[in-house]
């Protein structure tokens, strides 16, 4: 027998095709669709490619395409105050180049862009930019809504692939190259008649659909479009390479960019941009992989809005940057604020788990994901405090969070959240985090099944405040409110001595089964004396584990006490809070003594 390794690279067959990969296990059958209607996404021949070896080491120029390529997708467009709140969020963050309409497809566009020009909404240092076709009346309106802008940009497309040439217009290449040449020079004639001197004035040209031409005419295309721009040192062209509809791979995306930056005359003077869609799902890889074959701009929206699927995810792409200790130049540190506009001005919610930005993507329910961050957050304390830093000096490392919530403007109350699938960790985090507790293993253990039973019992989710309210319930009663005691015994005071033979006698004022009495008892500690004391009322009690902490710093600072005791047979937990720390003490082991008799 003969073993197959479904990872081995496949062969190329008769016609160029790869091999497809087989079934090891043999498991999986035909699915029955009619796979046969489609074609397979033609190769590109780089065998020296170089974009696997590079890295991305710094963020790329941005343009945010919301109020255009975002705004047109919607099911009810932007009103003018909504775009102009999402005009305002994205210089707030940072955004440099924007593009802000499409002047010439109706008034609304228009009037859009002449309001953020005549109200000086756009700092000097924003590029705006604005969408045509490729005729002249079209052209002629759009350079029209410019006038008076500081930095703008028009931004002219035609469709250059093969469908678009023989379906939609049915020209020939000839015919196809010629209409972008033409709508260039139109671009320039009008911008020199109608802007003035005021206006620092650039072009991008985008052959649509990139991913579906030959790359052999969408360089032909670019050429004659540089041809007729003449980009040259402080003359820049951007050439916008579009994935409209996602076709490939991103390594086959990654490869076309190779191949369109390795040929392209003036490359120097090119600012070549990439426009991934997420047709296939993979449009941040797609853009990632382009910048490290050599695109220089990214343009997409916040959260992925967009036609179909959506733009690329900008969001997505500058906090991966982040993660990674790269500054993506955007400031992502409000996100909940960024995603509440969003949602706002798009009328659209973003997922739960959308990454970095979703309500649940700092959160986990699993007990063992919650155990290991909940040591991750102790490991860091614990480092940061042997080397005398904060935490926030330290390289983050805690499992499953990949950036530190607090700096995209989050607390860590959701980090962990508590169902049926949680486990000690979890809990002892809510505790610790939000009450300062910080539970011995086995109390965590002990304290987990009593959770677990509730959300057996009731389903659903456990919120912080319930996780709280029963452990009050089950460990500490609150000896003010008559109404809320439960167990046998009651302390309200008790002093200690200490004997010439070293041993101490302990003497406390109780109520036991709803009488005062004065308990005593003596022993080689208060503990010792108290479960002495205890002996005398039948409560037979004995010590196993024992450990404190303070829950703050300063004089006045409480303690926290954690007794594990057999009483009667039992192995129980209690807890006792207090500023002083014997009387903690003595409380945690009333809170085990009543809770072995509840």
């Amino acid at each position: 027998m003969t073993a197959v390794n479904p990872a081995q690279a496949p062969a190329d067959d008769a016609v160029g095709r790869p091999t497809p990969i087989t079934n090891a296990t043999g498991l999986q059958k035909p699915s029955g669709m009619p796979i046969g209607k489609y074609g397979h996404y033609e190769a590109v021949e780089i065998p020296d490619r170089t974009w696997p070896d590079q890295r991305v080491t710094v963020a790329p120029r941005w343009l945010s395409t919301d109020l255009r390529d975002g705004n047109q997708a919607l099911i009810d467009p932007m009103s003018p105050a909504r775009k102009r709140e999402m005009f305002d969020l994205l210089v707030r963050m940072g955004y440099k180049e924007i593009e802000v309409g499409f002047p010439s497809s109706g008034e609304t566009d228009f009037a859009f862009v002449r309001s953020i020009i005549e109200e000086g909404a756009i700092p000097e240092d924003v590029t705006i930019s604005v969408l045509t076709q490729a005729r002249e009346e079209l052209i002629e309106r759009t350079v029209e809504s410019l006038v008076g802008a500081h930095r703008a940009t028009v931004h002219l497309y035609n469709a250059t692939a093969p469908t678009f040439r023989r379906v939609v217009f049915r020209g020939s290449r000839e015919q196809v190259k010629q209409i972008a040449v033409d709508g260039t020079r139109l671009v320039m004639e009008y911008a020199e008649k109608i802007l003035g001197e005021e206006t620092i004035f650039g072009y991008q040209y985008s052959p649509e659909i990139f991913t579906d031409t030959e790359l052999d005419f969408a360089l032909e295309v670019c050429e004659a479009v540089c041809d007729v721009w003449q980009p040259e040192e402080g003359r820049e062209i951007i050439l916008n390479l579009p994935a409209t509809v996602e076709r490939s791979t991103p390594s086959t995306h990654a490869d076309r960019f190779e191949w369109m930056s390795r040929n392209l005359s003036r490359r120097e003077f090119v600012c070549l941009s990439v426009h991934p869609h997420n047709d296939r799902g993979t449009a941040v890889a797609a853009a990632e992989l382009a910048l490290m074959a050599g695109a220089d701009r990214i343009e997409g929206c916040l959260f992925g809005q967009g036609e179909r699927t959506g733009n690329v995810d900008l969001v997505t792409l500058g906090m991966n940057l982040f993660s990674q200790g790269v500054d993506p130049q955007i400031d992502f540190s409000q996100i909940d604020e960024i995603r509440r506009t969003s949602e706002y001005c798009n009328q659209m919610e973003v997922h739960p788990r959308h990454p970095y930005a979703g309500d649940l993507v700092y959160t986990s329910f699993s007990g063992s994901h919650q155990d290991a961050i909940k040591k991750g957050f102790d490991a860091m304390e614990a480092d940061a405090a042997a080397q005398g830093k904060t935490v926030d000096d330290l390289e983050w490392a805690v499992p499953y969070l990949p950036i530190d919530p607090k700096d995209v403007g989050r607390s860590y109350e959701a980090v962990i959240r508590v169902n049926s699938q949680s486990g000690k960790g979890g809990i002892a985090y809510v505790l610790k985090n939000d009450h300062k507790l910080d539970l011995p293993r086995r109390m965590q253990i002990e304290y987990s099944r009593i959770i677990q039973a509730k959300t057996d019992a009731e389903g659903g989710e456990v919120t912080p405040a319930q996780i709280w309210t029963t452990f009050q319930d089950e460990y500490l009663p609150s000896p003010e409110d008559a109404a809320a005691q439960w167990g046998r015994v009651q302390i309200r005071s008790g002093q200690t001595t200490t004997g010439s033979d070293g041993r101490d006698t302990i003497t406390v004022d109780a109520t036991v089964d709803g009488a005062d009495t004065v308990l005593t008892g003596t022993g080689n500690g208060p503990i010792s004396a108290f479960f002495d004391a205890l002996q005398a009322i039948g409560i037979d009690a004995r010590l196993l584990d024992y450990t404190e902490h303070t829950m703050s710093e300063g004089a006045s600072a409480q303690a926290a006490s954690y007794i594990e005791c057999a009483i009667d047979g039992k192995v129980l937990w209690g807890i006792g809070i207090d500023a002083n720390t014997t009387r903690a003490s003595l409380k945690a082991v009333v809170s085990a003594v009543n809770r072995a008799t509840r």
